[in-house]
């Protein structure tokens, strides 16, 4: 299993940076690059523990289905979301968030498999890590900059 640690660190508020890490909207237009859209399950909104949301992505040159639900919750603190059908063998997010002097601390663990194999692990290890790695950088990137302005000096 590959597993991608990211740790980003916002001039927010943790209840705000928790609540646009969850919130449908949000993340469709932070993926606009990919054309993310949820169509099925929960689609707009602050997803919730329990809940399931299918995305549709054009990742890779491929239009890919992708179909998660929230296993677990500690608001404003983490959640987790894990991977229910989709193109992985297996996917597990884990968002973990942190107060640091007036800060938030947002933690990202991304850990999944690829299908086929050795051939899988070969992809991983040479193009998906690096794809998946800079997918959250650029999400995280847009988190900051729109949790940051609400913060006043």
């Amino acid at each position: 299993m590959t597993k991608i640690h990211l740790e980003t660190l916002i001039n927010a508020d943790i209840q705000t940076v928790f609540d646009l890490s969850r919130n449908i909207d949000f993340h469709q237009k932070s993926t606009s690059k990919t054309n993310e859209k949820a169509i099925a399950g929960k689609t707009s909104g602050l997803i919730e523990l329990g809940e399931t949301v299918t995305w549709r992505a054009k990742h890779l040159g491929f239009y890919q289905t992708l179909t998660t639900k929230i296993i677990e919750m500690e608001s404003p603190k983490m959640f987790t979301d894990i991977m229910l059908k989709g193109a992985f063998k297996s996917m597990r997010h884990q968002h973990i968030f942190r107060e640091e002097q007036g800060r938030t601390l947002m933690i990202d663990v991304f850990e999944f498999e690829s299908p086929f194999g050795i051939l899988g692990k070969i992809v991983n290890q040479f193009f998906l890590n690096n794809y998946l790695r800079n997918f959250l950088i650029e999400r995280n990137r847009m988190i900051k900059e729109i949790a940051e302005p609400s913060v006043s000096n």
